[in-house]
């Protein structure tokens, strides 16, 4: 713990996915994919909890195996269209009822296999020593100054035409929510539905350790860094 603060890992995984078939427990370099982010949950010298929202036994059977909690999701929140932040929700409401209420959450999308142990100390510890109301991980992105809109049947510049005829290294620093590491309090959470609020701190992260996998090439691209 840090300055005796309760901090909770909630990893949220759904038996159903639309893009891989059983992406959240399919083996990456021979260990299944949710483990990555049991394992370094229970490595942070901060996390003193670390719960899996799943509605799916096999991965109920496979979190427990790697060290972590499990509480059942209902199964509307197990549907494709069902917010993330419920689910949190109703993690914070069964652990209320088992005397449990952490003072900070940190969102850990098993999507992220490539998040580091460092990574979610030194967000925890931005949250925890900075005048903020939420950490979000990010990456660089300044290419999406070179965006198109399809308007008929032509291309049209999300943004001014100036930036297209900017060089890369001279554009703008852009940066895009990653997936890996979202992180606030209870109390902020429902007041904002969300980890996006007034006081927001980037918890920036390299590109190699961005890597949100949500079809067949985000695996193989994990794979060959995890094996290097």
């Amino acid at each position: 713990m840090i300055n005796n603060k309760k901090i909770l890992a909630v990893i949220p995984a759904r038996g159903g996915s639309k893009g891989i078939l059983r992406k959240n427990i399919r083996l990456l370099a021979g260990k299944p994919l949710i483990a990555y982010s049991i394992e370094n949950a229970l490595k942070s010298k901060y996390i003193n909890k670390v719960v899996v929202s799943t509605d799916d036994d096999e991965i109920t059977q496979i979190s427990k195996i790697y060290g972590a909690e499990v509480i059942k999701r209902p199964e509307e929140l197990a549907r494709d269209e069902s917010p993330t932040i419920n689910t949190i929700f109703h993690v914070l409401d069964s652990l209320k009822n088992e005397n449990y209420i952490p003072d900070v959450i940190i969102l850990l999308q098993p999507t992220s296999p490539l998040r580091s142990v460092e990574d979610i100390d030194n967000a925890i510890e931005l949250l925890l020593n900075n005048d903020c109301e939420a950490v979000v991980g990010v990456r660089e992105d300044v290419h999406l100054y070179w965006s198109f809109k399809i308007e008929g049947s032509y291309l049209k510049p999300i943004f001014d035409k100036k930036y297209l005829r900017m060089r890369r290294q001279d554009l703008p620093k852009l940066y895009l929510p990653n997936g890996a590491i979202f992180i606030s309090t209870p109390t902020i959470l429902r007041k904002y539905n969300g980890f996006y609020c007034n006081k927001t701190l980037p918890y920036i992260m390299p590109l190699e350790r961005s890597i949100d996998i949500d079809n067949e090439n985000d695996f193989i691209f994990a794979e060959i860094l995890i094996k290097k």
